[in-house]
């Protein structure tokens, strides 16, 4: 039953399609040459790599290539610690697909720096890899390669530092692949990822790419590391140049050159034995590559062997001509095993007397796609991260949530099981330097149950949004630089527990909802608010003036000031006009003074004269009075 099974799936890969991809649209395809200020294209295929640039932070470098397969380039980009532990590269405008991502490694071409650096990669938010000591020493450990379905848009690929020098990075690749590439059945998709373990061509020394073998842009441009022997004395190479049939053919695209060599098991070794170090507790997908190129094997069941995985049968009879088609036949056959210990081992065992062959394995590690956060929850937090002057140490970049190995510092996590999606239920920024201000943006942080921003140099006001975050349990902004009232919003946080406010410049009256908050037992403290009033605790208010009244008041004195105003310059004006028309006057007044004094002198005579006759005249029988 295990043999039918898993040879039933085996076959199923070929359902998709056994044509060539020659007639489709050619596959996406970016190369970045990370640090590089100019594209550049690299010998023996003259590829293109595209500039690095706007996509990430980080210092671009010289670089000194670690193995023999990396690709010719000259530049990386590096990420000092002072940066951040997370760094990321945002790619924007991938379109939505099945993707072969690779990254390659390098070291700065400077003394001083760390030759071997440790650090982790995530792709997606899901951590994919760990580089471990030694790996420079060895081709297939020089880069980091995984399948995975990209979603579309931007796409994200950071690097986690772990105490162990700067990571340092030589080239990116986004390959687009067949949407059915490595199909394995059950829990095979798009929360699905897989990792390259192994990949092995047997029967060669010669490590080769896709590109190498011209083999189909469609297959991602795998890189085969050479297997000459699987131990001194256990088997002996076979190769061909015939044309191998069944090789480039839908999903998964292999190169015909793949199945043109082989490892054969011998008398002295019947059993064909490969093993290799993995990850403990983890699942597998093994892909084990056939076509029966020996010469002196022609038909069917001159050759039948069992796969033997970890101790368990997965395949019985295996008759590479019988269930190929014919020699010079490719076949195909995947298994998914789960292992508990830290090694996979793959046994061919010979029936009947004979000899087991192999062309080619691959090893995938299958990792489930973390869940990531809410997007609007990690928006809100990058605009946090500008408002607030958060320091570049804290290397909010990426994911707030994911990958759990490396959340955000200063960020409390937790899965909401009924999305599936993170969500950010707590902010312990205290003592951090901050400088800037808190923005309404808050709000749509609607899980957070505590905010703790004390001790810091945080200016402006509280925000009233606050309010809508009905899940707070404890808000300490205390010992910064507020300025306000305290918002009436924050009486409506039923759920509020604790409530630390003092040491900031806020004034004027606790809103009666947040005083009445006493009666619920929550605990708070507004000391050191010079301008705070109406708890006890706290000063005595005035005459409490509703918001409306406080607009009036100033309206009112404003118009009363104007007037004021209006009236001093009207006064100022007429006093002008009177001092003009008095200098003017003052010019006059000698001519004035001698009439006055004639005028003054003729009427006393007149008057005189008058008495002494006891007749009296009238003003105009006198004539004209001269007035100064």
């Amino acid at each position: 039953m295990m043999m039918l099974r898993y040879t039933l799936a085996c076959l199923l890969i070929f359902s998709f399609g056994l044509t060539s991809s020659s007639a489709r649209q050619a596959p996406y395809a970016l190369r970045i040459s990370c640090g590089a200020r100019h594209n550049v294209k690299t010998p023996p295929t003259y590829v293109l790599w595209y500039k690095d640039i706007a996509y990430t932070g980080g210092v671009p470098a010289n670089a000194t290539q670690p193995g023999y397969i990396t690709p010719p380039l000259k530049t990386l980009r590096y990420f000092p610690i002072s940066e951040g532990p997370n760094n990321c590269y945002n790619i924007v405008r991938v379109p939505k697909g099945h993707y072969s991502v690779r990254i390659f490694f390098g070291v700065v071409d400077q003394p001083n720096f760390d030759k071997e650096p440790l650090f982790d990669i995530s792709i997606e938010g899901t951590q994919i890899y760990s580089l471990k000591s030694g790996w420079s020493s060895h081709d297939d450990q020089v880069f980091a390669e995984a399948r995975v379905f990209l979603m579309g848009g931007t796409s994200t690929i950071c690097f986690h530092s772990t105490g162990h020098g700067d990571p340092a990075i030589l080239s990116i690749e986004i390959l687009q692949v067949d949407d059915k590439a490595y199909y394995f059945g059950q829990g095979w998709g798009q929360g699905m990822i897989l990792r390259t373990a192994k990949r092995l061509t047997c029967g060669t020394g010669k490590p080769r790419f896709d590109e190498d073998y011209r083999g189909d842009r469609w297959g991602g441009d795998r890189f085969w590391n050479p297997m000459r022997s699987f131990g001194e004395g256990g088997d002996s190479p076979r190769s061909t140049e015939n044309t191998i049939k069944k090789a480039s053919v839908s999903p998964n695209f292999y190169p015909e050159g793949l199945y043109q060599s082989a490892l054969v098991s011998t008398d002295d070794q019947p059993d064909l034995t490969y093993s290799i170090d993995v990850e403990p507790n983890r699942n597998y997908s093994v892909w084990m590559h056939f076509a029966e190129i020996d010469a002196t094997v022609t038909a069917e069941g001159k050759r039948v062997f069992d796969v033997v995985i970890n101790g368990d049968t997965f395949f019985e009879d295996v008759d590479v001509i019988k269930m190929s088609g014919g020699r010079y036949t490719a076949l195909v056959l995947n298994a998914t095993v789960a292992v508990s210990g830290r090694t996979l081992t793959v046994v061919l065992q010979p029936k009947g007397g004979g000899h087991a062959i192999i062309n080619a394995i691959e090893v995938f590690e299958i990792i489930t796609a973390e869940f990531k956060t809410l997007r609007d929850e990690v928006s809100a937090l990058q605009k946090m991260r500008k408002a607030l002057g958060l320091p570049s140490r804290f290397g909010w970049n990426g994911d707030p949530c994911v990958p759990t190995q490396h959340p955000w510092s200063g960020a409390d996590c937790q899965l909401d099981k009924n999305t599936s999606r993170w969500v950010i239920d707590g902010l312990d920024l205290d003592s951090q330097g901050l400088k800037g201000f808190l923005p309404n943006d808050i709000s749509k942080l609607k899980h957070l149950q505590s905010i703790n921003l004390s001790q810091n140099s945080i200016h402006g006001g509280i925000p009233a949004s606050l309010g809508s975050i009905t899940k707070l349990e404890v808000l300490d902004l205390s010992y910064n630089s507020f300025n306000g009232s305290i918002p009436e919003t924050i009486g409506e946080l039923t759920s509020l527990r604790i409530l630390n406010l003092n040491g900031n410049s806020l004034s004027g009256k606790v809103p009666a909802a947040v005083g009445g908050m006493l009666l619920h037992r929550v605990r708070f403290n507004f000391t050191d608010n010079a301008g705070l009033c109406g708890i006890p605790g706290l000063p005595a208010c005035g005459a409490h003036l509703s918001s409306g009244a406080k607009i009036g008041i100033a309206f009112g004195v404003s118009v009363a000031f104007l007037l004021l105003v209006l009236c001093a310059l009207i006064w100022w004006k007429r006093r002008q006009n009177i001092l003009r028309a008095q200098h003017i006057a003052a010019r006059g007044a000698p001519y004035a003074k001698k009439r006055t004094n004639v005028s003054h002198d003729i009427q006393m005579t007149r008057h005189g004269h008058n008495n002494n006759h006891g007749q009296a005249r009238t003003a105009v029988e006198n004539g004209p009075s001269l007035l100064s």
